[in-house]
C-alpha cells in the first residue's frame, strides 16, 4: 500500500520530472541519499522498480507511470484546495495534519477526533493548530454543539478528501499490475437499484473477478452524493435527478421505471376498473419519504386533481415492509412498478389501475465529472449496463 507522507510522493514526482536524484533533490533541498532512500521505500511499497536507469537519466517503468499520473491528480486537486485558503498550505500540509482536520471536521472534537484515529488527543490539537497557524485563521469554532468547521474548512475537506482518494486508485491499479485485487469499489445505491438491477451486475463482475472486495452502501441521494463528491463512494446508482444535482457530476440513465400503485390482492378496489384521485384519497397509504421522486409523483397525484393528500400516511421504502403491511390493512401504496414487480408476479400484490398515466422515471449512474475509474471499477461499470440491458421493457 502507498504510503500517504505527501512529501515522499512530491520528491517521487520531481524525481520523474528532473529524470535525476540529483535534481530532486536540489528542488527540496534534501541529499541525494535521503532521496534515495524515499525511492526505496516507495518502491517496497509499489510492488517494484519505479524507474530503469537509462543514458538519459531515470526513466519511469510501466509501474512508474501508472503511480506518477495518479499522483499528478492527487497534487493537482489537493494543491489547488489548499491554495484557495493559504499559498503556503500546498508546500507544508502533511497528511497526518489532513487527517486530524478531517477527523475533527466529522466528529465536531478533538477528543472523538483522537479517539476515532487513534491517537492521543494533543496530538490532534497539535496537528489542527499548525494548520491555522499558516492559514492565519481559525479552522473551527467553538459551539455549545462542539467545533464547529469555517466555511474554508467545510470548502477544503471534501476537495482534500477526494483528492488523497486518488491514492487508493493508485493502489487498486498497482495490484493490477501484479494481478492481485486490491482495494474496494464502493457502490451507493437508492432502493430501487439495490433490489433491480445491482444483484444482476454483481454476479456477472463476481465471475470476472472473484476476490475483489465490493462494498455496498444505502443511504438517501443527499448523503451519497455528498460521499461520491468527496470520493468515498466510488458509483452510485438509482433515480436520477431531472438535472444534474452539482455541477461535478453526470449522470447517466440506465432504463426506466414507472410508478405503481399496489394493494393486496382481495383488496376492495381490485377490479373496479381505472381510480381517480378522489378514489384513492379515501383509503391510508404507504410511501417513500420526502425528498424523494416517488413521493413527489404521489403528491402530485392529488394536487393535480386540487385534492388534499390522503390523512393516514406512513413513510417507507421497503417493498417486502410494503407487503407485509398491505397483507394486514386495506392500505394502498405508491411505489416503484419494477420493484413491485417480483410480488405482482408471485401474487403477493396487485396493480391497481389509475385513470391517468402515470410519468417514466430515469433510473442509472451518477459519477464524479472528472473521474478516472479503475480497470476493475471499468468492469464494474459495463456489468451494471449490461444488467440494465436485460432488462425486460416496462
Amino acid at each position: 500500500m502507498i504510503s500517504r507522507n505527501l512529501r515522499h510522493l512530491r520528491v517521487f514526482l520531481a524525481v520523474a520530472e528532473e529524470a535525476s536524484i540529483t535534481g530532486a533533490a536540489a528542488r527540496f533541498k534534501v541529499s541525494q541519499p535521503a532521496v534515495t532512500q524515499m525511492l526505496g521505500k516507495l518502491e517496497t511499497q509499489a510492488g517494484g522498480a519505479l524507474f530503469d536507469r537509462t543514458s538519459r537519466g531515470l526513466v519511469l517503468t510501466e509501474r512508474g507511470a501508472v503511480l506518477a499520473a495518479r499522483l499528478g491528480r492527487v497534487f493537482a486537486q489537493l494543491d489547488a484546495a489548499l491554495a484557495a485558503i493559504s499559498t503556503r498550505l500546498p508546500e507544508v500540509a502533511t497528511s497526518g495534519q489532513l487527517q486530524a482536520l478531517f477527523a475533527v471536521h466529522d466528529t465536531g472534537s478533538f477528543t472523538r477526533a483522537a479517539r476515532a484515529l487513534g491517537l492521543a488527543q494533543p496530538t490532534v490539537h497539535r496537528a489542527v493548530s499548525q494548520l491555522e497557524q499558516e492559514v492565519g485563521a481559525q479552522l473551527f469554532e467553538r459551539t455549545s454543539h462542539g467545533l464547529s468547521p469555517s466555511r474554508a474548512c467545510s470548502a477544503l475537506v471534501p476537495r482534500a478528501r477526494l483528492a488523497l482518494s486518488e491514492i487508493d486508485q493508485a493502489d487498486m491499479e498497482l495490484g493490477e499490475l501484479d494481478g492481485t485485487e486490491t482495494g474496494r469499489i464502493v457502490i451507493g445505491t437508492l432502493p430501487l437499484s439495490r433490489s433491480v438491477l445491482l444483484p444482476r451486475a454483481l454476479a456477472a463482475f463476481r465471475q470476472a473477478r472473484p476476490k475483489m472486495l465490493i462494498s455496498v452502501v444505502d443511504g438517501a441521494h443527499d448523503m451519497l452524493l455528498a460521499a461520491l463528491r468527496q470520493g468515498d463512494v466510488d458509483i452510485m446508482l438509482g433515480a436520477l435527478r431531472s438535472q444534474s444535482p452539482a455541477p461535478d457530476v453526470v449522470q447517466e440513465p440506465l432504463f426506466q421505471d414507472r410508478f405503481a400503485v399496489v394493494a393486496r390482492p382481495g383488496h376492495e378496489l381490485v377490479g373496479e376498473g381505472p381510480l381517480c384521485a378522489e378514489q384513492l384519497g379515501r383509503y391510508p397509504w404507504i410511501v417513500p419519504g420526502p425528498g424523494t421522486q416517488l413521493r413527489y409523483q404521489f403528491e402530485a397525484l392529488f394536487q393535480r386533481q386540487g385534492l388534499p393528500l390522503p390523512d393516514s400516511i406512513i413513510e417507507a421504502g421497503f417493498i417486502l415492509l410494503i407487503r407485509e403491511y398491505l397483507d394486514l390493512s386495506e392500505s394502498l401504496a405508491f411505489t416503484s412498478g419494477r420493484q413491485a414487480a417480483p410480488e405482482l408476479d408471485r401474487g403477493n400484490l396487485v396493480q391497481l389501475p389509475l385513470a391517468e398515466t402515470l410519468p417514466f422515471r430515469d433510473i442509472g449512474l451518477t459519477l464524479r465529472e472528472d473521474w478516472l475509474p479503475t480497470r476493475a471499477q471499468r468492469l464494474m461499470l459495463d456489468c451494471l449496463r449490461g444488467a440494465a440491458e436485460a432488462l425486460p421493457d416496462v
